[in-house]
């Protein structure tokens, strides 16, 4: 299995729109990061996880010519917020499968309501069958079984996802006994890390190793990066030797 990391940042993205940041200013492409996401493949088959504003180039960047469906985290706009960009995909290949929480169904029809729509419905809208997820109860796509893993971003329930050995975890900040025990016996685990200080609904950096600590992953990559965590060779440098700062446009196969 592949894992392409198509964002890498926060919801703003690095850099921000008019920051005088010295990480902001960086020229070098590892601390340039579009909003969070990832695409996994193997043979036959192609899912992206989240699809937040920054789809479109995210896609184009990837050559990614196949998706057969989307896992959404949760509702936040820098995971949700490209669905429209899903047509290309439609025209080819039809029905596009979105696999969600039913709070962040409800909450896409709300936002994206001309896609639901079944009565005239505008012909280039994008269409989608969705697929509700409920913890505890492992679901298929493609040929391989998911596991959906149930964090807390702040006050909102957030899922994760393990499929085979490779586990996907963002804008964690707590997780129950439970849910960590479904993350056994892993070969990759992604996981969240914002800054250095701590933070109200994600993750800080000594956070995150803690619970890096805590799983034993074989290789662990964070992701969704503020500028203020710092330049990307810089906290490199500082990690465990198993720990990996991920970028955009990173891939690994496990």
């Amino acid at each position: 299995m592949k894992v392409y990391f198509l964002g890498t940042g926060t919801s703003q993205g690095i850099p921000i729109i008019g920051s005088d940041h010295e990480v902001c200013k960086s020229t070098d492409f590892k601390d340039k990061r579009l909003r969070v996401s990832v695409w996994i493949s193997w043979v036959g088959h192609s899912y992206v996880i989240d699809c937040g504003p920054d789809f479109r180039q995210q896609m184009l960047a990837s050559n990614c010519r196949k998706v057969d469906g989307i896992l959404f985290t949760h509702e936040h706009a820098d995971h949700t917020a490209g669905l429209d960009d899903i047509r290309p995909f439609n025209f080819r290949q039809g029905v596009m499968p979105i696999y969600a929480h039913r709070r962040v169904i409800e909450n896409l029809k709300k936002r994206f309501d001309y896609i639901f729509e079944t009565e005239n419905r505008y012909p280039g809208a994008p269409s989608v069958k969705t697929i509700e997820i409920q913890n505890n109860q492992p679901f298929p796509i493609g040929d391989k079984m998911v596991i959906p893993v149930n964090v807390m971003h702040g006050s909102l329930q957030v899922f994760g996802f393990r499929i085979d050995d490779f586990a996907y975890l963002t804008d964690v900040k707590t997780i129950e006994e439970s849910e960590v025990d479904k993350l056994k016996n892993l070969k990759v685990l992604v996981v969240n890390a914002l800054r250095e200080e701590l933070h109200d609904s994600h993750f800080n950096l000594q956070e995150a190793l803690d619970f890096i600590n805590l799983v034993k992953p074989e290789r662990a990559y964070i992701t969704h990066i503020s500028h203020i965590l710092g330049f990307h060779e810089k906290v490199q440098k500082e990690l465990p030797e198993n720990v990996y700062l991920a970028y955009d446009n990173l891939e690994i196969t496990i």
